[in-house]
């Protein structure tokens, strides 16, 4: 399996790693520690040196009571950073927004990769994508990041969010965007309580069922601090085993804010898959 990033695609033969990079000064986890771009772009280069295939900038904080950041505020903050990795790197660079603005600018600076929390459903961001060759992961998140883990309920899991995922797949179609320049994302911790994250992941495969390259983003989430009874700082382990999980479930790309230990525990599982095909 691959993905179309436009002049090259991603191989996903086997499982990548995207880097959570974050410009901003509010992120859950770690907003603050890299709004100067010449900070930010040192720490992508370690990132990339540590083995994350992709580096995905955010300029817009999506954690749970997050205030909207405007397009404008967006772009100052991330093409700075975006043409400073281009420019000592071709590492894939992915932009997590959902603004048409920064969508189009970011493409232009050098991303390949449009994640969008909001699945394209904003003003304007369907267009914007299609306009481009870049590739876009499509999340579901029930409601919007302020509200959107506000007693949060389904009908059916994963089954709500997997025709959520196929609804917008359609409208990709619909607009022009091929097939294989999507990523689906089942949004672990946007609009889900701690019991429906852990049926999501459970149920993995069920999304990984529809074709399309799946991304899971668990690293240093709340369910997994309750679960372990930790701090942020204290959840590295149990992302491990979340994330060897969820590659075990189908998983292609997972994003990460620890690469190089993921890295590492996603070689094993790799390991053990070849050796049992021998």
């Amino acid at each position: 399996m691959h993905l179309s990033l436009g002049s090259r695609s991603l191989d996903l033969s086997t499982p990548q790693v995207m880097a959570v990079l974050n410009v901003t000064p509010d992120s859950f986890s770690d907003g603050g520690q890299f709004e100067s771009p010449d900070a930010a772009i040192k720490a992508a280069l370690c990132m990339i040196a540590d083995g994350a295939s992709i580096i995905d900038i955010g300029g817009e904080s999506t954690r749970p009571g997050a205030a909207e950041t405007s397009p404008q505020d967006q772009l100052k903050r991330v093409i700075p950073v975006i043409e400073g990795i281009r420019q000592n790197s071709d590492t894939v660079i992915s932009i997590d927004t959902s603004s048409s603005p920064v969508i189009r600018d970011a493409v232009l600076a050098g991303a390949e990769i449009v994640n969008d929390v909001f699945a394209l459903t904003q003003p304007g961001a369907l267009a914007a994508v299609a306009e481009t060759n870049a590739a876009v992961c499509l999340m579901h998140m029930q409601g919007i990041p302020a509200t959107m883990q506000d007693a949060p309920h389904y009908d059916e899991l994963p089954g709500d969010v997997i025709r959520f995922l196929i609804d917008r797949v359609q409208a990709c179609s619909d607009a022009g965007i091929e097939a294989d320049r999507l990523l689906i994302d089942p949004g672990f911790g946007f609009g889900k309580n701690d019991e429906q994250n852990l049926t999501l992941l459970a149920n993995l495969g069920q999304v990984v069922d529809l074709g399309h390259p799946v991304l899971v983003g668990l690293s240093r989430k709340g369910t997994l601090g309750k679960l372990v009874e930790r701090p942020l700082d204290g959840r590295l382990s149990a992302g491990l085993a979340a994330a060897v999980m969820a590659v075990e479930r189908g998983a292609h790309i997972v994003r990460t804010h620890d690469v190089r230990e993921t890295v590492d525990a996603l070689k094993i599982v790799q390991a053990v898959k070849q050796a049992a095909q021998l």
